[in-house]
């Protein structure tokens, strides 16, 4: 980003102009580097479905060539880029760092310099093939992060995975969690369609026709943030009736329970608001982050897999984003 007189904005050849200038980054310890740009070059604000498959098919073609890949991303959509690279960057075998900044690079205080330093470190050097985020010294699994402060250094948050790598002096990896290398990448990222998804976020006095307006009929899939432990409000049960009838028609639309919480699992037979939820076709998230299934279930539908196979998945870990053990524990209550 570079301040002008409409705000701060995206600029071709500034990036690259800072990059020059950090002799750092021509160091013994930094990786070899290739530095491209994507066009066209986007506010994050305004990344969609089309850019992830624009990132994901260019680390494809590019997988024989590098050890690793950093990608440098506004911080308000990252934790969606970083869940769809996921899913779509199936059998991955190297590391995919996403960072930023909190500070633009023009900053004389910018977070940013840092930042791509170590991720091209961490990229270039560490066996960690998965999709991450660096941000303030920690390393998060991409589909397990949350954007937690818009002012703050410390912008991410993982509220139910620590950390893969924590850095300071040194680099010290919980090897525990990273997840094994994959089979390889495919040879082409491409979705078939553009499914309509949506996001609902239960609010006290929530009405049927906020309800109802957030499951038209064109709406494949919808989170639904619930509170708590995935509870829902059952006083008035005319609120549940356009849930039912929506994850009932043909074709269905596979409704997502994830907690508001930052943290914790969803709990849907702990209490009868969430009860109701599962006897009215509601899939529980587990402990997935809204962003990790809103995309997941983009993803899984515009792959054209059919909706009881995507209603399955979703509650299948694919790739890192849920806790298998919460889910099976979840099922075994049930």
């Amino acid at each position: 980003m570079t301040r002008s007189d409409e705000g701060w904005r995206p600029e071709p050849g500034v990036l690259e102009r800072f990059l020059e200038a950090m002799p750092e980054l021509r160091g013994p310890d930094v990786p070899l580097h290739h530095v491209e740009r994507l066009e066209p070059l986007l506010d994050s604000a305004d990344m969609g479905p089309a850019d992830w498959v624009r990132i994901a098919q260019a680390i494809v073609e590019r997988d024989h060539e590098f050890d690793g890949f950093v990608i440098l991303h506004g911080t308000d959509t990252m934790v969606y880029t970083a869940s769809a690279l996921s899913f779509l960057l199936t059998g991955l075998r190297k590391p995919v760092v996403l960072t930023g900044s909190q500070l633009s690079l023009e900053h004389v205080r910018s977070d940013g310099r840092e930042h791509i330093i170590t991720s091209l470190i961490i990229a270039g050097t560490l066996p960690i093939p998965e999709v991450c985020i660096y941000f303030a010294s920690r390393l998060l699994r991409g589909n397990r992060a949350q954007k937690i402060h818009n002012s703050d250094f410390v912008a991410f948050g993982s509220g139910n995975l620590e950390p893969l790598a924590t850095v300071g002096v040194g680099i010290e990896v919980n090897h525990h969690l990273i997840r094994p290398e994959g089979l390889g990448l495919p040879d082409r990222v491409e979705l078939v369609r553009e499914p309509q998804v949506a996001t609902l976020r239960v609010f006290p006095g929530i009405g049927r026709a906020v309800v109802e307006g957030s499951l038209g009929p064109h709406v494949e899939g919808l989170v639904l943030e619930s509170y708590g432990a995935g509870t829902f409000p059952t006083r008035d049960p005319a609120l549940l009736e356009p849930i039912a009838a929506a994850t009932h028609r043909n074709p269905p639309t596979i409704v997502v329970n994830c907690s508001q919480c930052h943290g914790g699992v969803v709990r849907q037979d702990d209490y009868a608001g969430a009860r109701r939820l599962t006897g009215a076709g509601v899939v529980s998230g587990h402990d997935m982050t809204p962003e990790a299934a809103l995309t997941k279930l983009y993803c899984l539908l515009a792959l054209g897999m059919p909706h009881v196979e995507v209603r399955r998945a979703m509650g299948d870990d694919l790739a890192g984003e849920l806790d298998p053990h919460a889910a099976d524990a979840e099922a075994r209550n049930g």
